[in-house]
Formats: structure tokens, sequence, C-alpha cells
């Protein structure tokens, strides 16, 4: 066996070995990432509550606090104590015996999921991103319409934030909508990677992006493009 193919078969063994550097810096940097102020809720963000996960050690793991109104928001939160880092991607809100109350793996950059069992899915996630989505959620409910390119109004809709289960909600056309749109019937949106979802119970979706005119057209663009107005 030669020394180079010998180094390649150490170097690939300490890669597999637990608590090899190459892990405990991947472990390092998640827990470096996660100081901060962060978001916990449910998936509808009906309940919030915000943590601060914090640097300075504490009994088998680290300290955190917790806002005041989180144990009436979020019931399990009375039972965390500190959080820690387990593996290389779980973040864990733990009891004072560093048992999990609840577990998060990252699904987005900066945004986490965690589930209870019995209880369903929480969100942890940035606290500012957090709180700018509220915010452009917020902006988005109201009545639009649906114009086209030439300036021809063929819809209205009003987009609410009543709840319809999956971190969508609810959205009604107006009488006289054009066939077309008519067809589509969208029932249910959200807000995606800075688009405007619109869905239909069929499963169609219908992508709006917002341009430099400050309205919202349908991807991908066409000839007569279909655009979304605020009223």
């Amino acid at each position: 066996m030669t020394s180079r193919l010998c180094l390649f078969l150490a170097a690939l063994l300490m890669s597999l070995v637990p608590g090899s550097p190459a892990r405990a810096q991947d472990t390092a940097s998640l827990r470096k990432g996660m100081i901060g102020q962060w978001e916990l809720s449910t998936t509808d963000r009906s309940k919030t509550c915000v943590v601060t996960l914090k640097p300075d050690a504490a009994p088998q793991g680290s300290k955190l606090e917790l806002e005041p109104n989180c144990a009436a928001a979020l019931p399990f939160t009375k039972d965390i104590t500190g959080w820690n880092v387990k593996g290389l991607d779980i973040v864990r809100l733990q009891d004072a015996q560093a048992e999990a109350v609840i577990d998060f793996t990252e699904v987005e950059t900066g945004i986490f999921e965690g589930l209870r069992t019995g209880e369903g899915v929480y969100i942890l996630q940035n606290l500012a991103a957090a709180r700018s989505l509220a915010k452009s959620m917020d902006q988005m409910i109201g009545d639009w319409a649906m114009v086209h390119g030439d300036g021809n109004t063929i819809c209205g809709l009003t987009l609410t934030n009543n709840d319809a289960g999956h971190d969508n909600f609810q959205v009604f056309l107006k009488p006289k909508c054009d066939s077309a749109v008519a067809a589509f019937a969208p029932t249910q949106w959200r807000l995606e990677h800075g688009q405007i979802m619109l869905m239909s119970d069929r499963g169609e979706t219908w992508r709006f992006e917002a341009d430099d005119n400050a309205q919202w057209r349908l991807v991908p663009d066409s000839a007569n493009p279909l655009i979304m107005l605020r009223q």
C-alpha cells in the first residue's frame, strides 16, 4: 500500500470518528450561529414566544431566557431551563435534567422545525426575520384586483388572515371574475420566498412576484401579464 493511499484512508477514518475535528467544528459553528433572539411559535404564528439563547454555560448546556408570556402562550416552555446542540444539527431546548423538551432541526436557512408528540409542529426562527415576515403578511391582507397588462381588470379578490391550515390563509374571489380566474378558483394563499402564492383546492398554484413598480406579476411572465394590485 502506498504512503499516499495510507494517508487518504487515515483521513477518511478520522472524518468518521465521533468527536473528530471536522465534527466539532460543525457543532461549534451551529452553536455560535444560534446565539441571539429567536421566535418560538406554532406553525401559523397564532402563539409566539421570544427565546434568547445565550453563550453562558449552564449545567449540561447553555443558558437561555424566555420572555414572561411564554408559559401562557406555549405551556410546555415552563419546563425549559437551557439549550444545547446535539449531534451535528439538533438544537435542543431542554429541562433541568438535560432531557429534550423539544428538539429542532433546520429546514431552511434560519428556520428550524420541532415536533412535540400529541401537540404538533413548532417553529424556531430568527426573531428579526419572523417579525419582518409578520409585517409583510399584515401588509398583504385586504382587497386586491387582478389586472392585465392593458389595464383591464378581470377579477377582485380578498386576502385574509383566516387560518386555512398548513401555514396557509383563506382568499375569497369577488363576483364576476374572468373565466380563467374563476376556473382556477383559489381558496388559499401564503407568502413564500418573497412570492404571493394563490392555491386552489385541486392543488393548482399561481405565483406572483413583486416588480420594480411595486406590482405583483404572475410568473412566468407573458406578453399580456397578469398583475395583482392592492386596492
